[in-house]
Order: C-alpha cells, then structure tokens, then sequence
C-alpha cells in the first residue's frame, strides 16, 4: 500500500526564509560587505574614542567633505569599468570652480552664467582627453597625467594663482553650498541624485552594458558592433561634466574660485575609492555601491584622524596605504601571477 507523507511545517516555510539572508549577502558582494565592516569598525573605533564623533552634526560634515571626492570618484568608476583612467579630475575641479567664480563676478553676479561657462568648460577638457586618447592613441595615464599638469597650470594662469571672486552673496550658491533639504545638505542630495543616475545607467541601460563589455573585452566588444572611440570619448566628457559640478560646489562651500586649493589630491582619493569599491583596474568590473562604501569609509577615516588631532600627513599615507591594498586584494581574487615570481 503507498502512503502518503504529509510536507513537514519546515517544508513551507523555512526555505524561502534560509535564502533571504543569503540572497542578502549575494547581492551585497563580498567586496562591499568588507567595507561596511571596515566602515562600522572605523566609525566605532573613534566613536570611543571621541563622544562627538557620531554626532549628527559630524555626520553631516563627514558627508559634506566627501561630497566632491564622490562626485569625481563616481565618475572615475565608470571610466575605469571601460577600461580607461582619469588622473586630471581634480584639476578640472580646480579649472571649473575658477571659470565659475570669475565668469560670475565679471557676468553681472549672474549664477547661471558662471555655472554654465563651468560646465562648458568641464565638457571641452573632458572632449580633449577623449581626443588625444582615442585619435591620438596615447596612453590614458599618460594622457589624463598631461591633463593634470595642464588644466592646473590653465585654472592658475587665468586666476593668478589666486582664489577669484566672491559667491557667497549670491542666493544661489549659498544653498548650493551651505543649504538644506529635509534637514540634509544639498551637497550630499547632489551626490546621492548624481550616484543613482550612473547607476541606473550602468545596470539598467544598453550603454551602461556596452561600457562593461568594453571594458571587458574590447576586440569583442567592437565585433559586436560597439563604437568603442565614441564610448570613450562621451565616457571622458561625462567625467569633464560632473568635474565641473563638483568645482561649482567647491566654489560654493568656500566662497570663491579655488586654482588648487580644495582640488589637490582629488585624483588620488577618487581612485583610491573606486579601487576600494571594487574597480578592477584592467576594466570590466565594479560599481557605485562600493565605491560609495569606500568614499565613506575615507571620509570617516580622514574626519577621525583630524578629530584626534593627528598630523593630517597621516591621512595621506592612510590613502596610499589603502590603494596598496585594494590592488594587492584585487591580484589575489583575479588569480593572477606576481610580477617577477614563478607561477
């Protein structure tokens, strides 16, 4: 006679309930559940250490101060998915906060002038290092090192090497800079606005696929019909863009047009975040979740530091430090052979 067996309670429900932590855990990444360990690790670390540290007001100055760097490290992450390098970010964030303030000043204090001319500008430099990479077959590092030389000495000769003008009487770039919505800083609704819109293009758009893929694998991207030197040159203007935003902000928050001042060093935090968030720096991989994670993180790291009162030089050799690692991370999981050491 053949029975029947009843389904166990277990049966029904438990399995959609095993997988939801791990359908959890697989969707966060391995890669982006280190840096929110590292990142609570960090803000508990000096969380003791200073009661102010986890203050809703230090949040809000963590998030303000990495408002800039994310901006540019987002944008670094898509060209580094297509295969490519940006190091001249930080100084076309300089350039454009000059070309913002001065166009302003000599435009009639008009804030949608200045802003215009910035983003101008942000689109030609970002036009040229598409140029010279894909026409001009230069290397990008080598290309992008040229543009850092050059769009800093430009933004130095146009300003005298001297912060230019004066923005904080102008409604605008008040709240730009020093506003709030629902009790958060504009700069940090910017990042977040700016953040959603790569990622949406990158996962959900047949532009964001094909940046993967060449990144991936350009040969086949370009049997699949991909126009790769247009990818790449509309991938490096839209870094020159959202450059220029991040120099309008950095105009706003200090009030004047900064040649350098407020732009140095950019270019190593943006690839030391979007190395940290995943990048794999040959292409083809990585996202602006992690490299977000990481942007807080050396936030967090740098606002600790400076809390503690230690010797801000730390901080730069915290940052070289992590780009180390991420790579060091990177060469480990790809499987790949060390230079110079037998298989």
């Amino acid at each position: 006679m053949t029975t029947t067996q009843t389904p166990a309670a277990t049966d029904n429900l438990p399995a959609p309930a095993r997988k939801t932590g791990g359908a959890l855990l697989s969707s966060l990444g391995g890669q982006n559940l280190s840096l929110i360990g590292a990142l609570v690790l960090v803000l508990a670390l000096f969380g003791f250490l200073n009661d102010n540290y986890l203050s809703l007001a230090n949040i809000q100055v963590i998030g303000e101060a990495v408002t800039i760097t994310g901006l540019l490290a987002i944008v670094q992450t898509v060209v580094i998915i297509c295969g490519g390098l940006d190091i001249s970010v930080g100084s076309q964030a300089g350039l454009a906060s000059v070309v913002s303030a001065m166009v302003f000043t000599s435009g009639g204090s008009n804030p949608y002038l200045g802003m215009a001319a910035a983003v101008g500008v942000g689109i030609l430099v970002g036009v040229v290092n598409g140029v010279a990479i894909v026409y001009g077959r230069v290397n990008p590092t080598i290309a992008t090192l040229a543009g850092l030389a050059a769009y800093k000495g430009v933004a130095q000769l146009v300003s005298d090497g001297r912060a230019q003008g004066y923005v904080l009487n102008d409604p605008l770039f008040v709240f730009l800079g020093r506003g709030k919505i629902a009790g958060v800083p504009v700069m940090i609704w910017i990042l977040v606005v700016v953040a959603l819109a790569v990622h949406i293009m990158l996962k959900y758009t047949d532009i964001g696929r094909n940046i993967y893929a060449i990144g991936g694998n350009d040969t086949a991207a370009r049997l699949a019909g991909i126009n790769i030197n247009k990818y790449l040159v509309a991938v490096y203007a839209l870094i020159g863009v959202v450059a220029a935003v991040a120099g309008i902000l950095l105009t706003a928050r200090t009030g004047s047009g900064q040649p350098v001042s407020g732009s140095e060093g950019l270019e190593l935090k943006a690839i030391t975040a979007a190395a940290l968030g995943g990048c794999a720096l040959k292409g083809g991989k990585g996202g602006i979740g992690g490299t977000l994670l990481a942007v807080a993180l050396l936030g967090a790291l740098e606002n600790g530091l400076t809390v503690e009162g230690i010797n801000t030089f730390w901080q730069n050799v915290a940052q070289g430090a992590l780009l180390v690692a991420a790579v060091v991370i990177q060469q480990r999981r790809s499987g790949e052979r060390a230079v110079g050491l037998p298989h």
